[in-house]
């Protein structure tokens, strides 16, 4: 299979397997217009699929939504589970278009949504770029990032850590009882939380340079849709004060900075509270000098 590849556009020869993944699915349909949906839905994933192989990214096709034909006679769904990353939706965009639709039943739980344009004949499919977040369902092709940078922005994407399993006593690799982290020399923690139901875990974060901290957070269920949340950050064990400059910060799903703190010469923890609902995204990034790193949250 010979695909063409330069800066700009990646081009894919659908070949007999990508036609009949995509008849298997629009089987399942029997409203014509939705089977015709599923269909091209089921030629841009492969497209992307195959791009994502193409530059050593593990993906499920298997696991996403637009292999279930229950979720797709539900939704207008093309999404591709990018292994440690999460769901990439790809949107197919018909020949000679000026934009690619993008469903608002999709804006969330996307790493991002690559536009697909699929010829006349079915026989290519051509990945014109991507974005990664979207405000409205027609999306001019001219707002798309280059396809080139994809794969960059794809490794530096981390699973996002699901909070909301952390009360059902589910938690991520790396996530750890405090006293495990901390043991005598914990401070104590100034949460300010109303309810007595606390579900508090902690991780090491390393900043090079042999220095390192310990992210904790601590959530409360307030509500059936709000969850108070508190991060904070205090030295390792065998250290005193945590890193001078030491930026604490919480980041929205478009990279802005909502609320920040940092460290002076004599800190034993600096601290963010806020409050979250179920299905919001966020990022809290930690920093010293050029040296960050960042852990991303699903309520």
């Amino acid at each position: 299979m010979n695909s063409k590849i330069d800066s700009w556009t990646f081009t894919v020869p659908l070949a007999l397997s990508a036609h009949s993944r995509a008849e298997q699915l629009r089987r399942y349909q029997s409203n014509p217009q939705k089977a015709k949906e599923v269909y091209l839905n089921a030629l841009a994933v492969y497209a992307v699929n195959f791009y994502l192989q193409c530059h050593e990214f593990e993906t499920d096709w298997d696991k996403s939504d637009s292999c279930n034909p229950a979720m797709q006679m539900l939704m207008n769904v093309a999404d591709l589970v990018v292994k440690n990353r999460g769901k990439l939706e790809c949107r197919p965009v018909l020949p000679n278009a000026e934009y690619v639709t993008i469903p608002a039943e999709v804006w969330q739980e996307r790493i991002g949504y690559v536009a697909v344009q699929l010829s006349e004949s079915l026989r290519e499919a051509t990945l014109l770029g991507f974005v990664n977040h979207v405000a409205c369902e027609e999306l001019p092709l001219s707002k798309l990032r280059s396809l080139e940078e994809l794969p960059a922005q794809l490794h530096t994407i981390k699973s996002a850590v699901n909070l909301s399993k952390w009360f059902e006593n589910i938690f991520a690799d790396g996530w750890q009882l405090l006293d495990t982290l901390l043991g005598t020399e914990a401070t104590e923690l100034a949460f300010s939380f109303r309810s007595a139901l606390v579900v508090r875990r902690c991780k090491v974060i390393e900043l090079g340079s042999s220095q390192s901290v310990v992210l904790i957070v601590a959530i409360s269920q307030q509500s059936e849709q709000e969850v108070d949340i508190s991060v904070e950050a205090q030295p390792a064990q065998g250290q005193i004060y945590l890193p001078s400059n030491l930026q604490l910060m919480l980041v929205d799903e478009d990279g802005e900075v909502i609320i920040d703190t940092h460290a002076k010469s004599d800190n034993k923890s600096i601290q963010l509270e806020f409050t979250g609902e179920t299905q919001d995204c966020f990022s809290i990034k930690i920093a010293v000098g050029n040296v960050s790193v960042t852990e991303n949250f699903v309520i």
